[in-house]
């Protein structure tokens, strides 16, 4: 850049930073004068070309292009760069309750509500898992009428809404009892390739970055008066476990799935046969 150009660029900047002086919202203001200012320093740091700007934008309008209520892309790029990852850490409170990390891009809203001990695999391939999670406040007092949204991969690391068609599975909605139970039947997670049919996909191939997400089941825990938690339970011993494309994993988060032979004294016929089995204790922290 030439002492001309370099003086017009920061006048510019200065002028774009300054339109937002009058913005009712104190927050909105902060937040629109420092995204400016970092965009700007950002284009002068690496001296974007016009070429380079174009192709930038190409490329957020095909990620909002392949977005849908069934798969959130935008969501997806946040999660590949770090971002949802780094927010949820700003926000973290010192506090007692389970970590968060990221919601991914295929959470749907108005999940089936199924009962306790319900099977949520609806047909889907993979080991038979028993999943039992127990709720309960920083004083260890159970949490009952927690809603618990709860959604996994098949065996081939899909979720339902990335297969054609409107069948769910692997998937659903909890109410916890009066002891802050949750009990269900899915399936083992596994280890699977973040999406790559989209632009998410070609920026990690033109990055030379690894795809892979660790094995997991997400949950999503909210109830009036509590804050909420949205979380996964990592599979202990997964080879992906501190390379996670989407930077998701906390140590606190890492479960052991354990294999189980079966109980010869169980009620339920499902539990006498082989199949993996986890418990976990959540905790949820008070408004």
């Amino acid at each position: 850049m030439t002492d001309e150009s370099r003086s017009r660029a920061q006048e510019i900047t200065q002028r774009a930073i300054a339109s937002f002086d009058d913005c009712a919202s104190e927050r909105l203001m902060t937040i629109m004068k420092s995204l400016t200012y970092h965009l700007h320093q950002f284009a002068k740091e690496v001296s974007l070309t016009t070429e380079e700007w174009m192709a930038g934008i190409d490329f957020l309008m095909a990620t909002g292009k392949i977005s849908s209520d069934k798969r959130n892309e935008f969501i997806l790029l946040s999660d590949l760069l770090g971002l949802s990852s780094l927010q949820v850490a700003i926000n973290e409170r010192a506090d007692e309750a389970t970590e968060s990390t990221v919601l991914g891009p295929f959470f749907v809203e108005g999940a089936k509500v199924f009962q306790n001990g319900a099977d949520i695999s609806n047909g889907a391939q993979g080991e038979a898992t028993y999943v039992s999670i127990t709720i309960s406040d920083s004083a260890g007092e159970a949490i009952s009428g927690v809603a618990v949204d709860v959604w996994g991969a098949d065996a081939d690391g899909f979720y339902d809404v990335q297969y054609k068609g409107d069948k769910l599975f692997n998937r659903g909605r909890f109410l916890s009892d009066d002891e802050g139970k949750v009990s269900f039947w899915s399936i083992l997670p596994v280890a699977y390739p973040v999406p790559s049919d989209g632009p998410g996909g070609e920026l990690l191939r033109a990055t030379s970055r690894s795809n892979m997400r660790p094995a997991h089941i997400h949950f999503a825990l909210a109830k009036e008066g509590f804050r909420q938690v949205v979380t996964h339970l990592f599979v202990d011993g997964d080879p992906y476990l501190g390379r996670d494309a989407v930077f998701g994993e906390r140590d606190s988060l890492v479960c052991k799935f354990h294999r189980a032979s079966g109980d010869e004294t169980a009620t339920e016929a499902k539990l006498q046969t082989s199949h993996y089995e986890i418990q976990h204790n959540f905790t949820m922290a008070r408004i």
